[in-house]
């Protein structure tokens, strides 16, 4: 459905070195960097990262996420802690097993360093 995925960063270096150590976690080789962004390409898609175009502060989405597939709960716990290790911040409840109507969970939630909400999922 996605393309691809782009969220803003105000440091780019930070950014980079943030992003590099957590998508390590799901096998997406470090960042290709093009002047003001860094790209992350995977076979099923792209995430990239962005220093505003028109120059103004980027800032986070209200109640946006975005989520990363995980292929079992070990690489979720994986990808919360190379975050948290990079200079996200923890959020919600610590990394485990949720239920709903969507089915059993095991989730992880981080803020990247500017202030992005980011999700990693494994679906059981």
């Amino acid at each position: 459905m996605f393309s691809h995925i782009m969220v803003g960063a105000n440091d780019l270096p930070r950014a980079k070195a943030f992003y590099d150590a957590l998508l390590g976690t799901l096998g997406v080789g470090p960042a290709m960097q093009d002047g003001h962004r860094i790209f992350y390409m995977t076979p099923t898609g792209v995430f990239a990262v962005s220093e505003p175009i028109d120059g103004q502060p980027a800032t986070h989405a209200n109640g946006a996420t975005i989520g990363f597939a995980c292929k079992d709960s070990a690489q979720v716990d994986a990808w919360h802690a190379a975050g948290v290790a990079a200079g996200g911040t923890s959020i919600e409840d610590p990394p485990g097993l949720r239920e709903g109507s969507v089915g059993k969970l095991y989730l992880a939630y981080l803020r990247d360093p500017d202030g992005n909400k980011l999700c990693a999922l494994h679906r059981l």
